[in-house]
């Protein structure tokens, strides 16, 4: 399947979405003075806390060798403890201190730059960390540092299947390192596999896929298309499923080449669900866990939110998302996150625990310990480093 061959199906699309861009019409007419009329945040003030969070974490983690142990032991180089090193690569770009590089590199080090469960793992949870093997190749290659992430990776790629991602958390944890290794190799099957493998999870997974173009959402997996339905009768929308969903496709397009032909598919997709968020966000700048219903375990959350702002604020700096459109609801959500998610010693607040839908995890509140930190820790870290970078 080529992406040329959803042009005529966007456009009719574009029809259907009629609310979508009217929504963005109206933020776009009305916000354009509030976005002049407010400050960026201060540099200085983003770095530090960012490192203010990350400190918290290294400190209370500092042995990256021991497993967790939440229901049962794993390994930490699990998806959750992946996610996080994710986030701390993106603050040493931003802030390159050798202790940052150097609790990364002894974690890939302790795990011999494998993958849990072995090289012939399909599970993208397994392949997370392959993200962060390759950022520490790209410091200092090594044959060694992606030798199991390559081997895993050309399994999938080598493989008729394309049904891998069955749940939209999926393509946050594996996407970005098939478009890693196709940039790394300059191997493009990397990238069309990965496009048929994200086509597939968008147009046919449960049948007609994953992916509402009508709302510009994702449904979770396919316990979740219709006809289930929220409390309020909407669909549910998962705000953190919809945000790895938001910030692979980001991570997607700053690895792939301008060229490539599946790119202006993945850009639709990513307006598409801009405008989407913007018109669900509440007022402190938070998003519900439940997007289209906030009755249902509405309040506060942060993992959602800072994933949002990650591709909020990548899209402004990339020129994809129109500045005066977005900026307030991005200034919105991040100063909702420092006032609200921040505690004075780096704990984050407000995050839903692992899971899979609005009731997981909950209920929560500003001093809950989720079952996991890590995975948090890194989406506040992907949001504020894109933040930090603000012009």
């Amino acid at each position: 399947m080529q992406s040329q061959d959803y042009y005529p199906l966007l456009q009719a699309r574009i029809m259907k979405n009629k609310p979508i861009l009217l929504t963005l019409l109206v933020i776009a007419s009305t916000s354009l003075s509030v976005a002049r009329a407010r400050e960026l945040p201060d540099k200085q003030q983003v770095l530090q806390v960012m490192t203010r969070v990350n400190a918290y974490f290294m400190q209370k983690y500092a042995d990256y060798t021991l497993p967790s142990n939440v229901g049962k032991v794993r390994p930490s180089n699990i998806w959750t403890r992946a996610v996080y090193y994710e986030g701390l690569m993106a603050l040493y770009r931003v802030h390159p201190l050798p202790e940052y590089r150097d609790y990364a590199l002894k974690w890939a080090e302790f795990h011999q730059w494998g993958l849990r469960d072995g090289n012939a793992t399909r599970n993208a949870d397994n392949q997370c960390c392959g993200q962060v093997y390759i950022d520490l190749y790209r410091m200092s290659p090594d044959p060694v540092k992606i030798r199991d992430i390559k081997e895993c990776m050309e399994m999938v790629l080598e493989s008729p299947r394309e049904d891998d991602w069955s749940w939209i958390d999926a393509i946050q944890m594996a996407m970005p390192v098939m478009a890693r290794l196709g940039n790394l190799l300059d191997d493009a099957r990397y990238h069309e596999k990965m496009f048929r493998m994200y086509a597939f999870t968008r147009d046919r997974h449960a049948g007609n896929g994953l992916f509402n173009p009508a709302d510009g959402l994702w449904w979770r997996d396919k316990d979740f298309a219709p006809p289930y339905r929220e409390p309020n009768g909407k669909s549910c929308y998962w705000s953190r499923g919809n945000g790895w969903v938001y910030a692979a496709l980001a991570r997607v397009m700053d690895e792939i080449p301008a060229d490539e032909p599946h790119r202006a598919l993945y850009a639709a997709d990513f307006k598409a669900m801009s405008a989407a968020l913007a018109a669900c966000q509440r007022p402190d700048g938070f998003w519900n866990v439940s997007l289209h219903d906030p009755s249902h375990f509405g309040g506060k959350e942060t993992t959602g939110t800072a994933l949002f702002v990650y591709g909020l604020a990548w899209g402004i700096n990339n020129g994809l998302l129109d500045r005066d459109a977005y900026l307030p609801a991005l200034l919105n959500a991040w100063e909702g996150m420092v006032k609200e998610s921040v505690r004075p010693d780096g704990f984050l607040c407000w995050v839903q625990g692992t899971g899979k839908e609005p009731k997981d995890g909950q209920p929560l509140y500003r001093d809950k310990m989720p079952d996991f930190e890590d995975f948090a820790v890194g989406c506040f870290l992907l949001g504020a480093s894109e933040v930090y970078k603000l012009q």
